[in-house]
C-alpha cells in the first residue's frame, strides 16, 4: 500500500492529468514524458522526480489554463514547489520552483532557444517576464540547483510528443516514496 502523500500526488494527477494545457497533449503524457527523458538521460532520482512533477502546480486553482484563459502568470512554479515541499527535499523542490527562471535564463543565453518554444511556451513567457536581462541571467546561473533546473527545463521542452511511448504514473511510487522527508523533519 502506498504512503498517504503518493496517494494525495496522484490523486491530482487523476482530477487533472486528464487536462491539457496549450500543447498536443495532457497533463499526465507531459509529466510522464519529462520524467522518462530525465531517467534516459542518467539523472538521479531527485532530478526525476523534479522533471515527474516539475508541473504539480498547475494542478491547483485554475493553474494549468491561467495563461491561456485569463492571459495570467499563474506562478504554478511557486505553487507547485511549496506544496511537495511538505514531502520532498530542496533537490526535488528547488528545480521545480526554478524551471520557469531557466526558461527566462535559456532565452538569454541562447538565442536559438526562444524561436524553438512551442506557443503555449511563448505565450507563458511573455506572462512570466520574458527574457533574463544579462544581470538577472548571471544571478540565475549561480544560484543553487539552476544547472538542474535548466535541465528539467529541457525535458519540460522536449517532453511534448503526442502518442510517445511511457511508463504508468504509479510506477514512479517507490521512487517518490524513496526521496520523501522523514516524518521527523519538517
Amino acid at each position: 500500500m502506498a504512503p498517504a502523500f503518493i496517494d494525495e500526488i496522484f490523486a491530482a494527477f487523476d482530477r487533472c492529468g486528464g487536462d491539457r494545457y496549450g500543447e498536443d497533449i495532457t497533463q499526465l503524457e507531459h509529466a510522464l514524458q519529462c520524467a522518462l527523458l530525465a531517467a534516459e538521460a542518467g539523472a538521479g532520482d531527485g532530478l526525476i522526480a523534479a522533471a515527474l512533477l516539475h508541473d504539480y502546480g498547475h494542478f491547483f486553482e485554475g493553474r494549468g489554463d491561467a495563461a491561456e484563459r485569463d492571459g495570467v502568470d499563474a506562478h504554478h512554479e511557486a505553487h507547485g514547489a511549496a506544496l511537495l515541499r511538505r514531502w520532498f527535499g530542496p533537490e526535488v523542490t528547488t528545480p521545480i520552483a526554478l524551471h520557469v527562471a531557466a526558461k527566462r535564463y535559456l532565452c538569454a543565453v541562447e538565442p536559438a532557444y526562444e524561436a524553438a518554444l512551442s506557443d503555449a511556451s511563448r505565450l507563458s513567457l511573455k506572462l512570466q517576464g520574458g527574457r533574463f536581462t544579462p544581470e538577472q541571467a548571471q544571478k540565475f546561473a549561480s544560484a543553487p540547483f539552476a544547472d538542474d533546473a535548466v535541465r528539467v527545463r529541457r525535458w519540460d521542452d522536449a517532453g511534448k510528443v503526442v502518442g510517445a511511448m511511457i511508463p504508468p504514473l504509479d510506477s514512479y511510487a517507490d521512487l517518490l516514496t524513496r526521496l520523501a522527508n522523514p516524518p521527523s523533519r519538517p
